[in-house]
């Protein structure tokens, strides 16, 4: 069974930075991607990666911020997320998708369970 586990969420000031980790238990899938939801709101796509060649992809609204990467070693996918703002608050997602191109949530197959980042102004 496919397992994916995000940790590094917590409570940050306004312009301060974090590293979300997705630990992956199979690495049989095309990309992974991060994604974030706000109370109230859709679920919105943030970044994502392949694992071959490492072709990165990023919403507008973090670009230039954040980063993404992988340690194909250990299957583990990264985000860094530097210069935060209090609207990236959210509860962010690590899923896995089996196509090669994926930057909408429908196009991911597996999905963890969420950490929460709390940016206070």
């Amino acid at each position: 069974q496919v397992q994916l586990v995000e940790s590094g969420g917590g409570l940050v000031q306004a312009g301060g930075s974090l590293r979300l980790s997705c630990a992956a238990s199979t690495r049989t899938f095309s990309m992974m991607g991060w994604f974030r939801q706000a109370p109230g709101k859709e679920r919105e796509f943030v970044s994502c990666i392949s694992w071959s060649g490492g072709r990165t992809d990023y919403a507008d609204s973090v670009k230039g911020r954040f980063t993404i990467s992988r340690d194909n070693a250990k299957t583990t996918v990264y985000l860094q997320m530097n210069s935060l703002k209090p609207e990236d608050a959210a509860v962010y997602y690590c899923a896995a998708s089996k196509r090669l191109i994926a930057t909408n949530r429908y196009d991911y197959d597996y999905w963890g369970q969420g950490t929460q980042v709390t940016v206070s102004s």
